[in-house]
Parts: structure tokens; C-alpha cells; sequence
């Protein structure tokens, strides 16, 4: 008898968390409101603890997570309110009756206010919401949405599929132990076109192998062959439940409603998946090690080139506990251990100690999975001991929500694969840096410092030739100022030669413009420190005239332009700008 599936997550589940995150975000606001500059909930936490610690022993007992989690919580809240709280002051004016529902919603999907809470807040200036204008903006984002995604099946179908529950019972599953199997076809009905507009099929048999995608795992494919052609299924899935639905193309010859076929998946592929599958365990024990038993796995997609897992969390996962987190998993890889899968009751696997991966509903019978040190409730295919998964390489982490955080990793040949292009990597810079490999860091650290050493050698010549032009350009001054182009330097350069050209005895004014090095202009425009009008003056028209902008409030003022034939105008106009400066 086939195992029952574990069944997306509980709307009671969804509603307890939004609830209590709807409370918070209440006594936020209030306290906001307050003028309450200091984080208030992780307090109140602790008052509540002492007051309810007797009743509640599990409060007190998780009291420093529950206030690290709660405060995080208060921080990210308190910055929506900062933003949406702006935008609710422009558009809730005296006269207003009515928020539109594009401005609610840009609240709510942009950035991150709730519906409920624009809604309270309006109420309290006796402003209404047009709702009907949110949901109306909310569906067609939906719909957008839907109109993104690729492939899919649709339900023009639906009435097809129960006529064959109920001609022919649900599909057998055969795919634990075997990959392929001889079956009948029960029903072939037409499919979507697929991304190159060729047409598909959905077949459907007595009996298959083919894994169809649930709990995470991903369809199987392969080939269903009969004695008049084959179709090549690029994807399994439920049509309803226990239905397996393989979406195929019909590449060769002719095949038909009640013939006999061979359905046989593609071994190597599902090999990869369990792989990765068995790994997904691993890794859900080791992360539930390091960070804490407050970890609960959210969701998982889990492919034949890798796995993705996410799981309740309230921080990033730094490096070092992402090292802890491959070590212990790599660890029960190493151990080489049977995995033993069996069916159960789900109070005798609860007994056992297994852990529901979504902690939602399943059927009086579950299908139980241990692997090494993890005992777990999964419908899915594993390998048959710790050891065939081979190296778990954890790829990324990233946040994906509020107190939700994703990790990806590798198993297998795609492990193998990253470390040799690791290798050659550290090999080839190696070679770059002329060190040999296991020294490859203090090859680059010598280079850099070489680098350095040269910047300093070239600031150091900078200077010094700086200095000697701004002497000969000293020298050229009319009664302290001197407007002139200087062509070739950089921006910096440029400003430093200015600088220097004023602290010469005298100097009253000093304005440098120039083609730059990469084909820019640049002006710099100076006057002696303490001055009673800005250095800006001597640039600001002059930066015009070269197609740019710029300037300063002090005593030295820089600016950039685009268009280099400008620049003997610049000089002109900076000149003029001399006369009003002084």
C-alpha cells in the first residue's frame, strides 16, 4: 500500500503566526506613536515571563530567544513604520476622505505595511480605504504574476481526471524499489504547448515508477514505450491526489489508451535526487544542532543538481557556523549508515521521536526515514546508506522573510565538480601571484604590498612633480591669481596641484581646468583659507560651458564636465568670475 504525502502548510498554522505578528506590530505602533526611541517588546517579554513563568515554564526556559527574536521583529517593524508612516502624513491631507487603493497597496507591496494597519491608521483621521481598489490592485498582481510563470498544468482537465478515478482507481506506485515497470495506459489527454509552442500529452497508467513531484522532490523523467512508439516525460506530477500524471511529448511513433507499456525513469537523474533528498535530512539535523531546536523546516525544492532548504530562523548563518553546519552533516555521511524507511502510525513515529518536516497534518499511516542521527517523516526516494550522498557542499544562505532563511547546497558529482574548479582556480592564481598553491594567500598579500609599496612611490613622485609645476605656475601669477589649462592629470591630481599653487606667498586665486586622462573635464577652483566668499564662485558658471557641474562650500571647490572644446570658454568665464570673487 503506498504511503500518504505530506500536505502543504495548515492555514491554522499561517493564522496563528500572522495573529500574533498583527499583536506585536499593534504595541510597536502605539509605542512609536509614544515617542519611544528604545526597543519595547523584548522587555515586555521578560514582565511577561516573571508574571507567567509558573504557568508557562517554556517562556522562561526559551526567554533570551524569544527576546532576541522579538526585538528583531520590533526593529524591522519600526522601519516599515518610519517609511509608511511618511508616505500615510503626504497622503492623508485635511481634506482627504478617501486613501486610494493604489496607495494601499503600494504600502503593502512595496513596503511591507499592512492593509489592516493603513486601514486603522486612516480610521483614525476619519479617512476611509478603497478597498476595492486594493483588491483590485492585488489581482492583477496576481494575475501578472501567473502570466510569469512558465509550463504548468491547467484545469480544463479536472472532470477527465475524476472519470478516471473512477473507472480505474488511483495510480499504483511502484518507484520505491523499482525504476521502471510494465503498466496499462489508462487515458491519454492533450497538454499544454510547451515553451516552443510543440504540443504535449498527460498519460496516465495503472502502475509506474515515476516519482511525481510532492514534499519538495521534484518530478521523475524518463520514457513510457509501447509497441507502436515511446514518449519522453519531462515531468510528473498530480493531476489529483494519488494521480500521477506524466507530461510527456510524443517523439516517436503513435501511442494509445489501453496498451501495454514499459514506464521507465531516468535512473541517473533520480539517483542525483535522492542524493540530494537524504542530504536535505542531514542537513535539517546539523542545522537544528548549531543554531538550536527552534529550527523548523519551512520548505525545500529538491532537484537533481541541488538542494534548497528553508527554515525558521531570526539571524543569518554566519561562516563559521555554515562550516559546523557541513562538518556534522558530512560527518553522518561518512558514517555510512543503512537508511531504514518503513511505514508507521503517526503516533508510533511520534513515539520514535520523528520529526514532521512541516508539522502539518498526515494520514493515520506515514512513511518514516532514518538516516544516521535523524529520524523524520518523508514520502520522498533516498539513497540507500549515508555514503552514497558523498561530499554536501553548502553553496549559499540568504534570508527569504521575516525570520525565514534559505540554504542551498550540492552533493555528489556537483560536489566533485566545484571543488576541481575550486582547484584550478587557487592553481591559476597561484601561477598569477608566482607562489605555489598552498601558499597562494601570502603570494597575494606580497603582490598587494608590492602594489602598495608602488602607490606610495607614485604619490611620493606626484607630489614632488606637483610641487615643481606648482612653482612654475607661481611664477606666471598677475597679482596672485592665475586662471590656466592644465591638461593630462587626474581629478585628484588636478585638485592637489591647485592646493599647492596657493599656499605659494601671494596667491589670491587659483582656478586649473583640463582635458583629464581619460578624456573628462576637470576644474578646481581655490581661494586662501578664511576667505569671505566660497571657492565654488570661481567654477560654478565655467563648469556649464564644459557640459558639467560641481562645486563646494570652502576654500576649495572641484568640478566636472563631459565636452573638452568647451574648455577655452571655461577659462573666460572663470576669469570673469575672478573679478566678483575679489
Amino acid at each position: 500500500m503506498e504511503a500518504r504525502f505530506l500536505v502543504p502548510a495548515s492555514v491554522s498554522t499561517r493564522l496563528r503566526g500572522y495573529v500574533l505578528r498583527r499583536v506585536i506590530r499593534r504595541a510597536v505602533r502605539f509605542a512609536y506613536l509614544l515617542g519611544t526611541d528604545d526597543l519595547v517588546m523584548p522587555r515586555l517579554v521578560e514582565i511577561a515571563g516573571q508574571v507567567m513563568g509558573n504557568a508557562y515554564p517554556d517562556v522562561v526556559k526559551n526567554l533570551s530567544f524569544i527576546t532576541d527574536v522579538i526585538g528583531k521583529e520590533e526593529e524591522r517593524f519600526r522601519h516599515t513604520l518610519k517609511n509608511g508612516l511618511s508616505i500615510l502624513d503626504t497622503e492623508l491631507g485635511d481634506d482627504t476622505t478617501e486613501l486610494s487603493g493604489s496607495t494601499a497597496f503600494l504600502l503593502h507591496d512595496t513596503y511591507g505595511f499592512p492593509l489592516e494597519l493603513t486601514q486603522e491608521i486612516a480610521a483614525e483621521r476619519d479617512v476611509a480605504v478603497d478597498l476595492d481598489g486594493f483588491t483590485q490592485e492585488m489581482t492583477q498582481q496576481r494575475e501578472r504574476a501567473k502570466a510569469a510563470q512558465k509550463g504548468g498544468s491547467s484545469d480544463v482537465h479536472v472532470d477527465a481526471y475524476r472519470d478516471i478515478v473512477d473507472q480505474f482507481g488511483v495510480t499504483e506506485f511502484v518507484g520505491y524499489t523499482d525504476d521502471f515497470a510494465d503498466g496499462r495506459i489508462l487515458a491519454i489527454l492533450d497538454g499544454p504547448d510547451d515553451a516552443d509552442g510543440q504540443p504535449t500529452v498527460e498519460i496516465f497508467l495503472d502502475r509506474t515508477p515515476f516519482y511525481a513531484e510532492a514534499g519538495g522532490q521534484i518530478g521523475d523523467t524518463g520514457s513510457i514505450t509501447t509497441d507502436t512508439g515511446t514518449a519522453t516525460v519531462f515531468d510528473t506530477t498530480f493531476a489529483l491526489p494519488n494521480l500521477r500524471r506524466h507530461s510527456a511529448r510524443i517523439t516517436q511513433g503513435v501511442v494509445t489508451s489501453g496498451q501495454t507499456a514499459t514506464a521507465s525513469i531516468d535512473v541517473e537523474r533520480r539517483d542525483s535526487i535522492r542524493r540530494n533528498h537524504t542530504a536535505t535530512h542531514l542537513l535539517h539535523y546539523a542545522l537544528r544542532h548549531v543554531l538550536g531546536d527552534h529550527v523548523k523546516q519551512s520548505g525545500s525544492m529538491v532537484g537533481p543538481d541541488r538542494l534548497r532548504f528553508d527554515f525558521s530562523h531570526y539571524d543569518a548563518v554566519t561562516p563559521d557556523q555554515i562550516r559546523q553546519i557541513e562538518t556534522i552533516a558530512n560527518h553522518e555521511v561518512l558514517g555510512n549508515m543503512p537508511t531504514r524507511i518503513f511505514e508507521t502510525t503517526k503516533d508510533e513515529a511520534e513515539a520514535l521521536g520523528a520529526i514532521a518536516f512541516f508539522g502539518d497534518k498526515y494520514g493515520d499511516l506515514v512513511r518514516v526515514l532514518e538516516a544516521g542521527s535523524t529520524i523524520e517523516l518523508c514520502g520522498g526516494t533516498h539513497v540507500r546508506a549515508t555514503g552514497d550522498i558523498g561530499l554536501i557542499k553548502v553553496v549559499s544562505e540568504s534570508s527569504i522573510g521575516s525570520n525565514l532563511r534559505r540554504i542551498e547546497a550540492i552533493t555528489g558529482d556537483a560536489s566533485l565538480a566545484l571543488l576541481q574548479k575550486t582547484d584550478a582556480t587557487i592553481a591559476e592564481a597561484a601561477k598569477l601571484v608566482g607562489a605555489p598553491s598552498d601558499d597562494v594567500i601570502g603570494g597575494i598579500q606580497r603582490k598587494l604590498d608590492e602594489a602598495k609599496a608602488l602607490q606610495d612611490e607614485i604619490k611620493t613622485l606626484r607630489s614632488q612633480l606637483a610641487a615643481g609645476r606648482a612653482s612654475e605656475l607661481a611664477e606666471i601669477a598677475v597679482e596672485g591669481v592665475i586662471v590656466t589649462q592644465v591638461d593630462g592629470l587626474t581629478p585628484g591630481d588636478l585638485r592637489e596641484l591647485a592646493i599647492a599653487v596657493r599656499q605659494h606667498p601671494g596667491m589670491r586665486a587659483v582656478v586649473l581646468i583640463g582635458e583629464t586622462d581619460t578624456g573628462g573635464v576637470a576644474l578646481v577652483g581655490a581661494v586662501p583659507p578664511g576667505h569671505d566668499k566660497p571657492a565654488s564662485l570661481l567654477i560654478k558658471d565655467a563648469a556649464k560651458a564644459v557640459g558639467g557641474g560641481g562645486g563646494g562650500k570652502g576654500d576649495i571647490a572641484a568640478a566636472g564636465g563631459k565636452d573638452p572644446v568647451g574648455i577655452p570658454d571655461a577659462l573666460r568665464i572663470a576669469a570673469e568670475a575672478v573679478g566678483q570673487v575679489l
